[in-house]
């Protein structure tokens, strides 16, 4: 009765869905591009009967690389479909599998254009990523007798009470799925908690305790290495959000008087925020530079704003001081994994809700500094510079947190096997 009801109220309300996607489309032209797959209307090129693998954007889609590229190897003679909600997880996928996977978006959860979707791609296998729970495709597919795998499962502190709000969806959703894999034992029980079957929910560990430097890396490094290789210490600032330039800019200026040769390089998570962010900081008289100039850093230059995708991995090599986006507020942080790969000294704000376990081991093993919770943003801008000066100044103690963060992932590291002998095993049964 309750999916029965969604599904009318969502056909209800596909008007209204569509119209607010055309008003986002006003800042985020992407939105409006290849509107037809939002409504399950895939590509007739592509080929049925192969895998559809599920990532939401772009985070998710960096996740799920190895886990793509051993399927790629592995069922080498079956179409394998990654799909995204965001343009910029769709680009993320075309850059790093172009050809080797179909790829489109994973439409609106609304009868008709999941069914179209089905009907197109007929899957075997349907795997989708952390908690992307659509209740109707999730029936839908059930139906047809696909198998339902959901990994890397997670439910946040914040979303697991919404959760239960909805739990006559959300119940019969997880219970429809033949295998849970849980990034934690905490979220293994939540997950039970709000419907999955607990003979059928594991704890296999993160996924994205599996990253890897590939080739792809390599190469953008060696484009970036013009750039960003100079004779200056650098400070990186992750993935970051409206009002994380703010605080990071008033610690800069702190941070300067010490060491007035300090570059800090700006990566802003959405794209749609590059110009602003260039803008902000020229309004304030700060000496900035673009990425996509595509020219040496010169002397004087303060701020470097990477206005492009797909480069922070190889960007982190350069820096000697991460600090990650999106910890500040209520955003819930981003991966501190990626910067713990080249044992980089990281720096977190208080807000780490979406990575709660890795930041309990990280700070477990003294791989990564918290800075203290406050509401007062100049309180934080000089805690967070004076954090900044410590390990400018003393490079065996910012050594010695790069090494124990390395150290992290290192020992968690075998997700992506155990994730991807779960989905053979549920294709050969």
């Amino acid at each position: 009765m309750a999916l029965l009801t969604y599904r009318l109220l969502l056909i209800l309300l596909l008007p209204v869905i569509l119209l607010l996607a055309l008003v986002r489309s006003f800042n985020h032209p992407a939105y409006r591009h290849r509107l037809g797959e939002r409504l399950g209307l895939v590509p007739s090129n592509f080929k049925r009967g192969g895998i559809v693998i599920h990532g939401a954007s772009v985070g998710e889609i960096l996740a799920l690389k190895p886990f793509i590229n051993e399927c790629l190897q592995a069922f080498n003679d079956v179409p394998i479909t990654v799909t995204t909600f965001t343009p910029t997880g769709s680009e993320q996928v075309q850059k790093i599998f172009g050809d080797r996977v179909q790829h489109c978006y994973l439409p609106l959860d609304i009868w008709p254009c999941s069914t179209g979707f089905l009907n197109a791609l007929q899957p075997s296998a349907l795997v989708v990523m952390e908690t992307e729970l659509w209740p109707n495709l999730v029936a839908q597919a059930k139906q047809r007798g696909t198998k339902l795998l959901l990994i890397n499962g997670r439910i946040s502190d914040k979303s697991i009470g919404r959760y239960e709000k909805f739990s006559a969806l959300i119940r019969p959703c997880l219970a429809r799925f033949d295998q849970v894999l849980a990034q934690s034992e905490l979220n293994q029980q939540r997950l039970i908690h709000l419907g999955a079957n607990a003979e059928t929910c594991h704890n296999v560990g993160n996924l994205k305790y599996d990253i890897k430097a590939g080739a792809d890396t390599a190469q953008k490094y060696q484009v970036l290495s013009p750039l960003l290789n100079v004779e200056r210490p650098i400070w990186l600032l992750a993935s970051s959000h409206e009002g994380d330039e703010a605080i990071a800019l008033a610690a800069y200026r702190t941070i300067a008087k010490q060491y007035p040769d300090l570059l800090l390089v700006v990566v802003p998570r959405h794209p749609e925020r590059f110009d602003k962010v260039v803008n902000v900081m020229q309004q304030q008289q700060i000496s900035v530079q673009r990425r996509s100039d595509n020219l040496p850093i010169s002397a004087n230059t303060q701020v470097c704003v990477m206005d492009s995708l797909g480069e922070l991995l190889a960007a982190y090599q350069f820096a000697d001081i991460v600090t990650i986006g999106g910890t500040f507020s209520h955003i819930g942080g981003h991966n501190p994994l990626e910067p713990a790969l080249y044992q980089k000294p990281i720096i977190v704000g208080a807000d780490m809700a979406n990575f709660v376990e890795v930041h309990q081991q990280m700070s477990d093993q003294q791989g990564l500094i918290t800075l203290a919770k406050t509401n007062d943003d100049d309180a934080l801008s000089q805690a967070l510079a004076e954090q900044v000066v410590t390990l400018l100044g003393d490079e065996s103690t910012a050594a010695k947190l790069g090494r124990n963060a390395y150290q992290v992932v290192q020992a968690n590291q075998g997700c992506c096997e155990r994730t991807f002998a779960a989905l053979n095993a549920l294709l050969n049964t």
